[in-house]
């Protein structure tokens, strides 16, 4: 007990006897710190005494389905710094493979009594992955918030970057060069916002007079590996341009073309999506489609926060635009170069 009287109070910068009185509900100390305390108990992993287990604490949990893609350390930061400005905590949630589950950091989260809880890239946005762990966020009235699309069965409210939009910028950036030999890819087959962007692609290619047949849409695993060995079967069919639905599949598909011996741009030109930390610092600097993760971030949060608090927040999408950014990873088609 002692022990845990100390690191609870040099957490929060206050003595041992105020923690006491918390710990044992006695007056004298003011709810910012006993707040405080709270909060510190349930960082520290110390269960709460049961007179207080009631009451949530002023933690969110902020699930991640990985750190190596550094579009989610960034969302996390932006996402943290809003919490701090309304007075909450973030828990950082990191699902490994073979590991901890999005599904066990549901049940680590409630045990924490957090406030409320955002999802990143999880299982409500694969259509054949396991679901029924949300079933316990609508059981416990937990908040929570979705980030990107998830399937249609989820009545929570989500923040989206609109896939629509990104997959017309790419695709219409790739017509404006000249490519007609354009191949897709994506996320595995049941990704929602894979599936939405193939859907806005093809219909936006089709309208401008070019098809892109089903062998070249090609899946993978986002990851840089996998977007090299899929990008390699695209490269076999001719394209001259590859629309990504990350940066890391895009840097893949790079190393692709390169170990072809092949050039990006002057043979094929590469998208990615999401402009993640230092796309402008590859060779050649990555032409993607920039998620704005600052406003989404923040409005994830409000809308969290929001719910908490008792509002009434309907369970809609919230749609962001995407911009493309244009670097040196695209250029004209071959056929137009020097045209």
């Amino acid at each position: 007990m002692s022990r845990r009287l100390a690191e609870v109070a040099r957490k929060v910068g206050v003595s041992e006897a105020t923690v006491s009185r918390v710990l044992n509900g006695k007056p004298g100390v003011s709810e910012s710190t006993r707040q405080a305390v709270l909060t510190a108990l349930d960082v520290l992993g110390y269960e709460r005494p049961s007179k207080l287990r009631g009451e949530r604490a002023r933690l969110v949990g902020l699930v991640l389905p990985e750190l190596q893609n550094p579009i989610f350390p960034a969302f996390a930061e932006v996402v943290g710094g809003a919490l701090a400005q309304q007075g909450y905590t973030p828990v950082l949630c990191t699902q490994t493979a073979g590991g901890v589950t999005e599904a066990d950091y549901i049940d680590l989260l409630l045990t924490q009594q957090v406030s409320g809880i955002v999802f990143a890239g999880g299982n409500y946005a694969q259509r054949d992955a396991a679901h029924g762990h949300y079933d316990r966020l609508v059981e416990r009235r937990l908040p929570a918030v979705f980030f990107n699309a998830a399937i249609d069965d989820f009545e929570f409210p989500r923040v989206s970057c609109d896939d629509d939009v990104a997959a017309e910028q790419a695709v219409g950036h790739l017509l404006s060069l000249g490519h007609t030999e354009i191949g897709l890819l994506l996320g595995p087959v049941d990704h929602v916002p894979s599936e939405r962007k193939l859907t806005a692609a093809l219909a936006f290619a089709a309208q401008h007079g070019v098809t892109i047949p089903p062998s070249r849409v090609v899946r993978s695993a986002y990851s840089l590996e996998s977007g090299h060995a899929a990008a390699g079967r695209l490269l076999a069919q001719g394209v001259t341009g590859i629309v990504c639905a990350s940066d890391p599949l895009a840097l893949g598909a790079i190393r692709a073309v390169r170990r072809s011996g092949l050039r990006v741009p002057d043979d094929v030109s590469v998208i990615g999506y999401d402009d993640s930390a230092f796309m402008n610092c590859t060779e050649p600097p990555l032409t993607t489609v920039r998620q704005p993760i600052e406003p989404m971030g923040r409005a994830a949060i409000e809308l969290l926060v929001s719910i908490i608090d008792g509002q009434e927040v309907l369970p809609q999408e919230l749609l962001f635009e995407p911009e493309l950014v244009v670097r040196g990873s695209t250029g004209p088609a071959p056929a137009n170069r020097g045209a």
